[in-house]
């Protein structure tokens, strides 16, 4: 067995359905331009932060509105979905 790879959960933020908090579990830095990367890190994108989606364009490729911490962000779908999530389960 392949050791060396990353296992990455099937879930992405684009997939995420909205109002389920949910855990950063890793982000595909290799599928964001720099700026990109940049911006995201600048937000506090990382793993292990909780993020929660809370609006979708009615636009199929529009962007997602989530909430980081106590802000909210809109992010193009091509960006949500190098974020990998865990749902959070409840307690």
């Amino acid at each position: 067995m392949d050791m060396s790879r990353t296992v990455v959960p099937a879930l992405d933020l684009v997939s995420l359905p909205r109002r389920q908090r949910a855990t950063v579990a890793a982000i595909d830095w290799t599928r964001l331009a720099v700026p990109e990367a940049r911006r995201l890190r600048e937000l506090g994108f990382d793993e292990g932060v909780a993020v929660e989606v809370l609006h979708r364009a009615s636009l199929g490729s529009g962007p997602i509105a989530c909430r980081i911490g106590r802000m909210t962000v809109a992010l193009r779908r091509a960006v949500a979905g190098a974020v990998h999530v865990a749902p959070a389960t409840a307690e």
